[in-house]
């Protein structure tokens, strides 16, 4: 019997000593210890991701094993061939286990009764990295992300998304897994593909190194993650040419908390083991770190994997290529970019990995490996059963010779029970009390997740009355769960994180006198081990926040595809083009494309629709094989025109990289200064820093609040306010409960009536569907509209912080008479408040502001609480969070059923008496927090004035971006350049000939001297100057060059912190005028025509000196 199978067995009650998890160590002897036989050091370079709880864990290693053997790693590398084929022999010999004599007793689970002797020992078996949702901007983690970089405090650390999904690998006995199951034609595809990759690479030795490494990982307790990039399992953004999987993760599981290698550890771990890797880059100073975002920005709308990998290459301080080429395995459509922040010294132990484990052959490269996965599934596609069959045996024994996981564990799930039994059972070792603690909060704040547990067939020659064991699969099923869980984090160190893909052994056994005190005796020593140790909030000398700094960059040539064709498909067939329409111009609104792609794709949507609704006709396209119609259509309408392929990226066999590289955005000048038809429609579709108004337009004041925002009062101090909003249009205010009927056609109607007056819709305005009615609203009836909230830092999932809801409810209970009836003679108050609140459930305050600032161009913030304010009292909180439970309770059994209704009435009775009582108690407090009225009405006042009178500018946001970048360069005022023109032309008389007969007013809009465009000097270029973004530079103009075609000043540049700013021109200068159908880059000519007598200069003296900003355009 193996060690991992006799871990769940028995425990002992010895205690070894700590033992290294790691098979190697991060110091400078870290890859020559790889071959050592001598048990490992202590890692040197261990920091706070080893926290003094998590080390003392490893002290459990000997209560699995019986007989009290300490369990050591061994050093990196692989096992003998004795022992791989001893371990295949105990494969073997537990086939032969007649698996339902055991399992298909009903009368396991039902006789096993939780008692003071009951025990449950868990251990997580596979895993992936925690899902962290970041609180900020993505502007602001990129901010945060080269500030690090810049002081030396980090690296940021970049690799390629593949296109595919998670697949984890635990060995043949730890099993297989996706992201939320196991045992499927997922799991049996990536055992397929992942034993593919050891033939490939190792030849002949292939079968014995599968059964090493299987021996090897289960032995040490590691889980490989991988992206499975395959045809067979849906389409993606592109079919790849290969199937293929590329490492993401190593995870030690040991017997606590997972401990994740570095991406060197990774990349040394998978060339010893010849296991495919994925391209990294490393950014290790300011200029790198600032040129990566600048290199991203100018590929983010047309970025393919040749052209990304290129300018990566190119601006990174570390290039660590893949094993796995994506341009050949994948295709050139690339999902994204991953990045995120490291330890300072990534930088150093890349180049020791890099140096120390070269990449290793491929000594299969070229073999027969007989069927492919497309060929098996093909032949197979009718049945599913018989394509995990068929895969596995391809497979072979000496990879995968127990299949129980696909034909046994799923065939009768486990009673729920066993939940409720390891919950109820004592903890055998800290790990297991640290899950028990986090599956009990998710529990208790009832988060969206499943605890689904099987039988473990594993473990079928362990199993007996007092002896059960099963796999547990935590399966979160919205993001809002990983959001709410991060929160309970803040607030509660200790816990464990909450991890994509998270898959627990769990044992629930019988303990006698004498193996309870030992099991008690070491958690009490571990409990004040962690207790008196010095804990630390630190992971590789970075804060916990900074540590879990990450961001996803995804490209538009993959988004178009999956995101706007195979998404919309649903929308498109069930309801019709116009809705499609909707939906697409919808995602390109929140992602910020820029105007120009927005046109170009609004174009190639329409006709893809009208094409596959044809084709197609009322059955629906199936998003499985989207791909088989949407890349022949694409393929077609890149051949059009330079621009189409551009903007597909790539399709079919004859759109090929080289022939668009140098392509740029349809129609583009080089240098993009002068007023042309296309920038005033482009104009027209983003609003620019500052919206006016129009007084020929109507105006619209509406309320996205909840009841008790004080919308009325506001509504009523604003109609009696002397002056209105600033302007001669009539006011009016129209109050929702006293309207009948439905509210919002009414305003439309008032709207129509009084076409240039201001509404004041005194109406809560909760969601999007409304938001929508008012946008349409003002489309039809030539209006603008401004939302009105209360300001609140909000939540993770709601816009309005705890504190906000506590005082909209009181200031409820205080009404009399209320319209609506809704106040303090209403016996269901709090129900109706926390059914407003919960319509606004799952959007962050960010994501709250951006989307009304998206959708109408500005924002009006109600002041609401005082900053220098108390905590909200802890009486508060919990009839707060008491009601918000028992509203999802409510809702989850009855929907939208009121709260007199149903079986939670006698529930709501008491909990609305114990709301207006804790609201009563607290009354002085409440009233204390909040800023007087007076003054709130005087800030709303204000910034509606500015807002009509056009003296606003729009709030940035992670989502306002001014689309594709094509060149950088210097932005000058254009007004100083217009008032040296008129000084030149009173001084010179060539110049004043020149300039007489030109409205300069007209055509100098704007000035810049470019520094380095994308077509004429790379990406490269342009991305180098992201090092000086938004910086003033001295630009000293000492010449005017002319023709009777075009005109330019000659500029010297400065200096940035004493570094001399170079422009890529070979001639820095100034367009100020180009006659008709001469395109602006002419001018680079200028000195050139100079030379030869076809050009008039006239000297600047003395020069004028203005100074600029480096800026994308």
């Amino acid at each position: 019997m193996s060690a991992s199978r006799r871990f769940l067995c028995t425990l002992s009650h010895s205690f070894p000593h700590k033992s290294t998890l790691f098979p190697f160590s991060r110091s400078r002897y870290f890859y020559t210890l790889a071959m050592s036989q001598k048990q490992t050091k202590p890692n040197p370079f261990t920091s706070a991701s080893a926290s003094v709880d998590e080390a003392v864990t490893s002290k459990l290693g000997g209560l699995s094993i019986s007989d009290g053997h300490v369990w050591k790693p061994k050093s990196y590398g692989t096992v003998t061939g004795s022992n791989a084929a001893s371990a295949a022999d105990v494969q073997t010999e537990k086939n032969n286990v007649d698996l339902s004599r055991i399992f298909l007793n009903p009368n396991l689970l039902e006789n096993f009764k939780v008692d003071n002797s009951t025990y449950s020992l868990a251990q997580i078996r596979a895993t992936f990295y925690p899902k962290f949702e970041n609180e900020k901007s993505d502007q602001e983690i990129r901010i945060r992300m080269i500030e690090m970089v810049s002081k030396g405090l980090a690296t940021l650390e970049v690799s390629l998304k593949h296109s595919g999904s998670l697949f984890m690998y635990a060995g043949n006995e730890g099993g297989a897994y996706a992201k939320n199951s196991f045992g499927n034609i997922y799991t049996a595809v990536g055992v397929f593909v992942l034993g593919g990759m050891f033939h490939e690479a190792w030849g002949s030795k292939a079968g014995e190194k599968q059964a090493q490494f299987n021996d090897f990982i289960e032995r040490n307790r590691i889980c490989i993650s991988m992206e499975l990039v395959t045809a067979v399992l849906g389409d993606h953004g592109q079919r790849p040419r290969e199937d293929y999987t590329v490492v993401t993760a190593v995870t030690e599981l040991g017997n606590g908390k997972p401990k994740f290698y570095s991406t060197p550890e990774v990349i040394a771990f998978c060339r010893k083991w010849r296991l495919p890797t994925n391209h990294v880059w490393l950014f290790s100073t300011r200029k790198s770190v600032t040129s990566f975002f600048a290199a991203y920005d100018l590929l983010c709308e047309e970025g393919t994997a040749t052209s990304v990998c290129r300018a990566l290459d190119e601006v990174a301080d570390i290039s660590a290529p893949g094993s796995k080429d994506h341009i050949k395995v994948q295709g050139e459509i690339l999902e994204g970019l991953v990045a995120r922040i490291v330890s300072h010294e990534s930088s150093k132990h890349m180049e020791e990995v890099l140096k120390d484990h070269p990449p290793p052959p491929a000594d299969g490269a070229g073999m027969d490996l007989g069927p492919s996965l497309r060929e098996i599934c093909a032949a197979n596609r009718l049945d599913e059963k018989q394509q995990i069959k068929a895969l596995l045996q391809k497979v072979g024994s000496s990879f995968c010779p127990d299949h129980s996981d696909w034909y046994e564990s799923h065939s009768r799930n486990a009673d729920r029970s066993v939940l409720t039994n390891f919950l109820q059972a004592h903890p055998a070792d800290y790990s297991t009390a640290k899950l028990q603690e986090m599956i009990r909060l998710m529990k208790e704040k009832r988060f969206p997740a499943a605890f689904k547990c099987y039988h473990n067939f594993h473990k079928a020659e362990s199993m007996s009355s007092d002896n059960l064991f099963y796999k547990m699969v935590i399966h979160v099923r919205s993001d809002s769960g990983f959001r709410r869980y991060q929160k309970e984090m803040r607030h509660k160190p200790g816990l464990w994180p909450l991890y994509r893909g998270f898959f627990v052994d769990v044992n629930l056994f019988k303990a006698n006198k004498e193996r309870a005190a030992g099991i008690a005796k070491s958690n009490n020593d571990i409990v004040g081990h962690v207790n008196n140790g010095s804990s630390t909030s630190t992971i590789d000398g970075l804060a916990n926040e900074d540590a879990n700094l990450m961001i996803k960059l995804k490209f538009l040539t993959y988004k178009l595809r999956t995101f706007l064709i195979r998404n919309g498909l649903s929308i498109l067939f069930k309801d019709g083009p116009a809705a499609y329409r909707a939906y697409y111009l919808r995602q390109m609104e929140i992602w910020g494309t820029s105007a120009g792609k927005q046109r170009e794709l609004s174009k190639m949507l329409d006709e893809w629709a009208v094409y596959i609704q044809r084709k197609c006709g009322n059955r629906q396209l199936s998003s499985a094989i989207y791909l088989s119609e949407a890349e022949p259509f694409l393929e077609q309408y890149a051949k059009r025109s330079p621009e189409n392929q551009v903007l597909i990226g790539s399709a079919g066999n004859l759109v090929k990289t080289e022939d668009f590289l140098a392509v740029v955005e349809g129609g583009m000048d080089e240098e993009g200064d002068l007023a042309t038809e296309r920038e005033e429609a482009a104009a027209s579709l983003s609003p620019s820093v500052k919206d006016t108004i129009q007084k020929k337009e109507g105006l619209i004041v509406f309320f996205p609040g909840i009841p008790g925002c004080a919308k009325s009062a506001f509504c009523k101090e604003l109609l009696n306010t002397p002056g209105g909003l600033g302007d001669d249009r009539p006011v009016q205010s129209l109050m929702g409960d006293l309207i009948k009927g439905k509210y919002w056609p009414k305003i439309a109607d008032e709207r129509r009536k009084k076409p240039y007056s201001i509404i004041l819709a005194d109406k809560n305005a909760p969601n999007e569907e409304v938001w929508k009615q008012i946008e349409n609203m003002c489309h039809s009836t030539r209006a603008s509209a401004v939302p009105v909230i209360p300001d609140s830092e909000g939540t993770d999932s709601n816009p309005f912080a705890l504190d906000a809801l506590a005082v909209f409810m009181f200031r409820v209970l205080q009404r009399v008479n209320h319209p609506g009836n809704l106040d303090k003679s209403s016996p269901n108050v709090g129900y109706v408040m926390l059914m407003f609140y919960h319509l606004y459930d799952g959007k962050s305050r960010n994501y709250f502001e951006d989307e009304l600032v998206e959708r109408f161009g500005s924002l009006v913030k109600i002041p609401l609480l005082k900053p220098d304010r108390s905590p909200l009292p802890a009486s508060l909180i919990s009839v707060l969070e008491e009601g918000i439970n028992l509203y999802n309770l409510h809702t989850k059994r009855h929907g939208r059923l009121e709260s007199n209704k149903g079986s939670y009435v006698q529930e709501w009775a008491k909990w609305e008496k114990k709301l207006r009582d804790t609201l009563s108690a607290n009354a002085e407090y409440l009233n204390s927090i909040q800023v007087p009225f007076e003054f709130a009405v005087q800030q709303v006042s204000e910034q509606l004035r500015k807002i009509a009178k056009g003296d606003y500018t729009i709030p940035s946001t992670e989502k306002r971006k001014l689309g594709t970048v094509v060149f950088a360069a210097v932005d000058l005022p254009a007004a100083e350049i217009q008032g040296l023109l008129n000084k030149l032309s009173g001084m010179n008389s060539n110049a004043e000939a020149f300039l007489e007969d030109k409205p300069m007013d007209n055509f100098l809009r704007k000035a810049h001297v470019t520094l380095a465009h994308k077509k004429s000097h790379g990406f490269s270029a342009v991305a180098g100057y992201g090092l000086y973004l938004h910086r003033q530079v001295p630009v000293e103009l000492n010449a005017l060059l002319f023709t009777d075609k075009m005109a330019a000043l000659q500029a010297q540049l400065g200096s940035i912190d004493d570094e001399k700013i170079v422009s890529k021109n070979e001639w820095p200068h100034v367009t100020i005028w180009t006659g008709e159908g001469v395109a602006p880059k002419e001018a680079n000519t200028l000195p050139q025509l100079l030379s030869e007598g076809k050009a008039t200069v006239v000297e600047i003296n003395p020069p004028l000196t203005v100074s600029g900003t480096v800026e994308f355009y």
